[in-house]
């Protein structure tokens, strides 16, 4: 099944079970009122909206329009987002970019930090910022949704505690990220606000795209229009999302609703770098990976970081090239806060 919440002038928005086209949306606020509240009670919830999912498919309970602009993202804020670093590509780029060494520990054991979760933006949503010169980036993400994780879970226990899938604009503030890490105490103020897709899945409405652990699909990112990004999200993916999850969950337990990123999707071409669309690679989920590029082969980048005016798009699509959660798009906008 397929699950929104949409605006309704309340923080957490109104649970909404959606069709499988995107085309249409049932109410199940009557069942549970939020995603977070049919989380808390899975088990006992997931089998009435399965039953609506059902109706909403064959046309026999009340539906309404559904229009992406209208939806929240999927849990407008959560107990816990936790993002991962799992194309360790990404991770190693990015590091030589600001001339970090690259700890053969990053191989095998997760990158993982801690985001903020009390105001996630809504799938189209702007991206304001008070200053281009932060170094405004996208990143293109797979993310879950989990029921309870105990302490110590194993692998095995991770994976079945998947409940949900959904895709992510993970945004950076580049120019801010290494004078924070370099005090030791990780991301902060070069992390804002997360967005999601407009819609959750069910793992099950993945098909043999999803393979219990990873989701083996390109996701698509667009800047201003045209690709930018055509990475599979089920390669060179290093640590699978089980792995992640039983890594945020070695010390602690999650509770159910906590999201779990992938990081930015990144894949390598011939064992190298990759290419921009244009030139025949599979290009990019975020701006920093080419720039890196163009230093490694130039000295120096080229590809601006976002600018106000500027327009990202994340979406995937099926085999049959249908959209499966809708799409984050976003305009970047210059923030000055009203006095």
């Amino acid at each position: 099944m397929k699950l929104a919440s949409l605006k309704n002038g309340t923080r957490d928005g109104r649970l909404v079970v959606v069709s499988r086209d995107l085309t249409r949306c049932t109410d199940a606020s009557f069942l549970v009122p939020t995603l977070q509240a049919a989380l808390d009670d899975w088990a006992r919830i997931a089998p009435h909206l399965e039953t609506l999912a059902e109706g909403l498919e064959l046309g026999s309970v009340p539906s309404e329009r559904f229009h992406e602009h209208d939806a929240r993202s999927p849990l407008p804020r959560a107990y816990q987002w936790a993002d991962g670093s799992a194309y360790v590509n990404h991770v190693e780029l990015v590091r030589r970019a600001r001339g970090a060494e690259m700890p053969a520990s990053f191989w095998t054991d997760p990158l993982m930090y801690q985001g903020g979760s009390d105001s996630f933006l809504d799938p189209r949503e702007p991206i304001r910022m008070a200053d281009e010169a932060w170094g405004i980036d996208m990143e293109g993400e797979v993310a879950v949704i989990v029921d309870d994780v105990p302490m110590g879970a194993t692998v095995d226990e991770a994976r079945a505690a998947i409940r949900l899938v959904m895709l992510a604009n993970d945004v950076s503030r580049r120019a801010l990220i290494p004078a924070e890490l370099a005090k030791g105490f990780g991301f902060f103020q070069s992390k804002p606000s997360t967005a999601f897709s407009p819609v959750a899945v069910t793992p099950d409405e993945l098909g043999e795209a999803w393979d219990g652990s990873r989701l083996h699909l390109p996701l698509m990112v667009d800047l201003n229009g045209g690709p930018f990004g055509r990475a599979n999200a089920g390669i060179d993916m290093t640590f699978d999302f089980p792995t992640l999850i039983a890594h945020a969950a070695r010390t602690r337990p999650l509770c159910a609703g906590s999201i779990i990123g992938s990081g930015t999707v990144s894949n390598k071409l011939d064992g190298g770098p990759g290419k921009p669309v244009e030139e025949g690679g599979v290009g990019f989920s975020c701006i920093a990976e080419i720039r890196t590029i163009e230093t490694i082969e130039t000295g120096a980048p080229k590809t601006p970081f976002l600018r106000f005016g500027d327009t990202v798009r994340i979406e995937m699509r099926d085999a049959y090239g249908r959209s499966i959660f809708g799409a984050i798009e976003q305009s970047v906008e210059h923030y000055a806060r009203e006095t």
